[in-house]
Parts: C-alpha cells; structure tokens; sequence
C-alpha cells in the first residue's frame, strides 16, 4: 500500500509588495494627539465648514464620551484614541488633474494603478491621501446629464442641502461609539449623486490611501440614486505597516430609490497594523436593488457588517463577500438585513479563510418585521482553515416577526482535504501549488462578480497570503 505523506503547513509573514511603500510623513496641517472639542473646532476651521456640520460634529462628540466600547467581539482595549492623530492633511490642495498632483503622492497611486484604470474603464476616479482628497474628475458626458461626483467636503458647500438632508441620517451617531467618533472628526470621501433615470454604464472608483503613521482615516462616502437610477461603484483602501496602531472608522450610506440599482464593490486590503471599524449600510425602496461585493483583507481587527435596509416592497439585496485572516489577525465581519417591507427578497453568500492562527469569525443578522410577508432569503456561509491553528465561527442571528417567509441558512466550515492535496501531488503539482489551486477554486465565485482589475488585485492578495514555506 502506498503511503500518503502529510506536512504540517507553515505560512510566513507575506511581503505586501506595492501596498508597504512609505512615503515620508509630509503634510501642511495635523491636529494633534487625541480627541476634544477644540481639536474638532480646528478640523472644522481649516476646513471652513458651515455651522451646522460644526454643531454636528459637535453634538456626535458628545455622543462618542457618553458611550462605552461594544461589550461583545474582539478586543479593543489596544485602541487607544488618545494616541491617535484624527485628523492629517497633507501637502496639496485638490486637483482636477492627475499632472497637478505632487510627484510623491502621484507616484504611490501610480504603482497601485489608479490612473491606469481610469483611462482603460472607470467613468470617475477620486483619490485621498490621509484625511483628504487629492485628486478627482469625472467624465464630461455624465455631467451633461447630471450626475454629480466630488468629494464630500466640496459637496457640503455646493451641494449643501442635499448633503444636509441626507448626511448621517442612515447611519446615526447614536449607532455605536465608532459612529459617533465618526460623526465628530470625519474627513474626505466622495459624494455621488445620480438623477432620476440616469444609468452610468461604467464604474466610478474612489481609492483612500492611508500613510501617516499613528493616524486615523474617517473618509465619509454619500451615494444617492434616485428613482431608476443605475450605478457601480467600486472603492479600494490600503495602507502600508507601521509599528504603530492606526484607525479607520470610514462611514459608508447609500440611498437606493424605487426602481433604481446600486453595486458597490470593494477590496479592503489595510496594513496588519490597522483596527478597521468601518460602518456601512444602505436604505432600499419599492422594486429598488442593492448589490455588495466585498473583499476584507489585512487589519490587525476589523468589525464590518454592512447593513440594508429593505424598506419598500420587492426591494432586493445581494451580499458576496470573502474574508482572508491570517496571523495575527481577527477579522469579524458580517451582515445585517432588515426586510421592513413584503415581496422582499436577500441572497447572502459569505466565505472566510483562515491560516497560520489567524480568527474569521461571521457575525450575521436577519430581521423581518411583523408586516413583512412573502419574504424570502437564502443565507450561506462557508469557512477555510488552512491549519489546525487557525479559527472560524459562523454566528447567526435570525428574528423573525411573522411566519409567511421562506427563510434558508446554511454554514460549513473546514479544512483543506489532505486527500485533494494528495491527488493533486500525484499529478505532479506541487504542494504550494495545489494548496493554492483549492484556495483559488474556494474563492472564484467572488471574484467573478469583481471587475477585472479587482479580480486580479484579490488574486494577487491571495497569493501574498499563500507565501511562504510549505514543508
């Protein structure tokens, strides 16, 4: 009999290539260390906001000292905002063209592909830098037809009453205290707003580029697609590793009218330095459809569940996402859908994997309301450990308020088949490359649905976590 021959896997610390390049620290202002009223007044200040969003922040401050830390998930206690700079703009002013933008910074969204992409298939690229935006523009034909897409600092002067009636009122302060941290010193991030009956056939992307170290990035994203409406929109973020925490507290709300379809796809690719504690989450109408496409990769901790509110009737909302923790790493993502409205249907598909000790753990949550009948939805969740040291934890929580729905939910969790491995050694296939043959085949449903520059981004992220000694 022919003997099988098992290893244990051993996975080392990926170089991160392109995403660890450090620019020095340059920058025109920065508040200093921590958080108070007056280093909010000098956010505000510099800049030069309206009353109102300086009473807001404010009042969100407030908010943020009179709330305590989640008292489930992972351990923040390391977090100390104390030691975290909020607020860092740097050398530049923003510029409608890519030649304006200082060499160094240009260069870092250069390597990463930025301008490449807008040429070749984006309809609008915005870039931030820090706590601002540095670069932007949009197609003229878009314009012609009314579509609005800047960043949110310009949009809260020019675009001020829109940005007043929709701003934080999807996502409130009150949430959670990383809300309100974000409700007081947020800064940058891109407002799209797309009138009715409008279709925008190619993507618009927004990149946000953290370098200062110690910092905090609190970029606020503001979509509204009104009734008919179609739009994608694709978002990226990394940043490179320091030996300092960083924080990302970014804000994501979305308006999805009747009858109009929203895609937002993104990779989030952060440095394993960073507490990722992002908020996102969305507001559906009658026959309107919602689509996310996520990649959660890097972060030293990330807590992420987007979250969509079905609130008209055969509102629609389509989740995929994957997961990648390894060393180090706690990753505690998730989903959250409301079904407020009958005829409403969502389509979960979740994977994780995990290597070298890293914890992916899914953290679901379903509610439907008492007046939400013939509801229907089908949840599936599926983890991949790469080593007996590794974890991965489904967690769902499903509420339902009445029983006319259809409800589905399904969750396995492995391990790489030492067998798989063997047939594929016995083919002549190495062991690393085999290994990475069933990550890649684990993963291709999500990356089919990314666009192409994005599929190949993850594939690449994939492979930076496969490195290492196999043996």
């Amino acid at each position: 009999m022919e003997e099988k021959i098992t290893k244990k896997t051993y996975v080392n610390e990926p170089n991160r290539g392109i995403y660890d390049i450090k620019n020095e620290f340059k920058y025109s202002f920065k508040t200093e260390e921590g958080l108070s009223s007056d280093i909010i007044l000098k956010i505000s200040k510099e800049k030069n906001e309206p009353k109102w969003m300086t009473d807001f922040r404010l009042k969100s401050l407030e908010i943020y000292n009179s709330m305590e830390l989640p008292p489930w998930g992972p351990d923040l206690t390391d977090l100390h905002i104390e030691n975290i700079v909020t607020y860092v703009k740097p050398n530049t002013e923003m510029k409608g063209k890519w030649e304006e933008v200082p060499e160094e910074i240009k260069k870092t969204f250069d390597i990463l592909g930025i301008p490449k992409a807008e040429q070749t298939s984006l309809a609008g690229v915005g870039a931030q830098y820090d706590s601002e935006v540095v670069y932007h523009s949009i197609k003229e034909d878009l314009v012609k037809k009314g579509v609005i897409y800047t960043d949110i600092d310009t949009a809260v002067k020019e675009y001020e009453s829109i940005v007043k009636e929709y701003f934080m009122t999807c996502v409130k302060p009150n949430d959670h205290k990383f809300a309100a941290l974000h409700g007081a010193v947020w800064s940058g991030g891109s407002f799209v707003y797309v009138p009715e009956g409008v279709e925008v056939d190619i993507p618009l992307q927004s990149y946000f580029r953290l370098n200062a170290p110690g910092a905090g990035q609190f970029e606020h994203t503001l979509i509204i697609v009104e009734k008919g409406a179609k739009l994608h929109f694709i978002e990226g973020c990394s940043a490179p590793k320091y030996n300092v925490n960083n924080l990302h507290a970014g804000c994501v709300e979305l308006f999805v009218k009747e009858g109009a379809r929203l895609r937002y796809s993104t990779i989030e690719n952060w440095s394993k330095n960073m507490y990722n504690l992002n908020t996102k989450r969305a507001i559906v109408e009658k026959d309107g459809i919602m689509e996310w496409v996520s990649g959660s990769f890097g972060s030293k901790v990330s807590m992420l569940y987007p979250m969509t509110i079905l609130k008209g009737e055969r509102s629609k909302v389509e989740f995929t996402g994957i997961t990648f923790a390894g060393k180090g790493q706690n990753l505690d993502t998730g989903v959250k859908v409301i079904h407020a409205a009958p005829y409403t249907t969502s389509t979960i598909n979740s994977k994780s994997i995990s290597k070298d000790g890293g914890k992916a753990l899914y953290r679901g949550a379903l509610r439907v309301a008492h007046n939400a009948h013939h509801v229907k939805s089908t949840i599936s969740c599926e983890s991949l450990m790469l080593d007996n040291k590794s974890k991965s934890d489904t967690i769902p929580v499903i509420d339902l308020m009445n029983d006319d729905v259809d409800i589905g939910h399904e969750a396995k969790i492995g391990r790489i088949s030492d067998d798989a491995i063997f047939y594929l050694m016995s083919r002549g296939i190495s062991e690393k490359e085999a290994k990475a043959m069933i990550v890649r085949g684990f993963v291709e449903p999500i990356a089919k649905e990314l666009p192409l520059e994005y599929a190949v981004e993850m594939n690449n992220l994939i492979k930076l976590e496969l490195e290492g000694t196999i043996g």
